[in-house]
């Protein structure tokens, strides 16, 4: 039988969130709220499943973590951004659902380590429909920012306040940061978050996602060895 839901935690922003030029402070009334803990099997081995629920907005943002990170110096930690189309799907536009199975696994097999499963992130922060709409600009000849740019839309419109507050109920101050994006790196440090490590999570191009990594590599400053 489960056990009754406990009162849910609020976490505050962290007091000594700094402001950077990369991404704005804290928002000051963003709170979350930490539901029930619960086993999630996987195919990667079993993690510990917890949902953080933004109070304002509603969003629900789903964390997996493997063994005891407020113990762990700098453990590895994930922050992925909602997909549907290459998570759920598979799409092969992006590596999106690549990325996550492969942390997922290294996370597994590390001592100890979180990922973030980022809600209301689609598309770097535009939503599903604009992002559908970018792919078919895209078709067009566009690259993925100038399909943003021509929708009026912001390169990447995302934001990880919610990322600051989770780690810190986590009792996680310093990561090694699953990415390719630099960028994220020095948003979550603008955060408050200590990045002692970027980690790689390189992935094979295919023929349908070359030119779209390539625009992020040349473009964006992402780290993904291409030629």
């Amino acid at each position: 039988m489960c056990t009754p839901p406990k009162t849910p935690v609020v976490v505050e922003a962290p007091k000594d969130a700094v402001e950077r030029r990369v991404t704005p402070p804290l928002k000051p009334r963003l709170r979350v709220t930490r539901g029930e803990e619960t086993r999630m099997p996987t195919a990667h081995g079993d993690f510990d499943a917890v949902c953080y629920t933004e109070t304002n907005s509603g969003l629900e943002h789903l964390v997996l973590t493997k063994g005891d990170v407020s113990q762990a110096q700098a453990p590895l930690a994930r922050v992925h951004s909602e997909c549907a189309t290459g998570d759920i799907f598979g799409s092969r536009r992006c590596d999106c659902g690549e990325q996550l199975q492969k942390s997922l696994q290294l996370i597994h097999e590390s001592n100890a380590g979180v990922l973030i499963y980022l809600r209301g992130q689609e598309g770097r922060g535009i939503g599903l429909n604009a992002k559908l709409t970018a792919y078919a600009l895209q078709d067009q000849g566009r690259d993925t920012i100038e399909a943003n740019e021509d929708q009026g839309l912001p390169v990447d419109a995302r934001r990880y306040d919610a990322v600051a507050h989770i780690l810190s109920d986590l009792r996680v101050d310093a990561v090694r940061l699953l990415t390719n994006n630099p960028a994220k790196c020095e948003a979550l440090e603008a955060l408050g978050v200590r990045v002692q490590e970027r980690v790689p999570v390189l992935t094979e191009p295919t023929p349908e996602n070359y030119r779209y990594l390539r625009t992020k590599q040349d473009r964006m400053g992402h780290r993904l060895e291409l030629e």
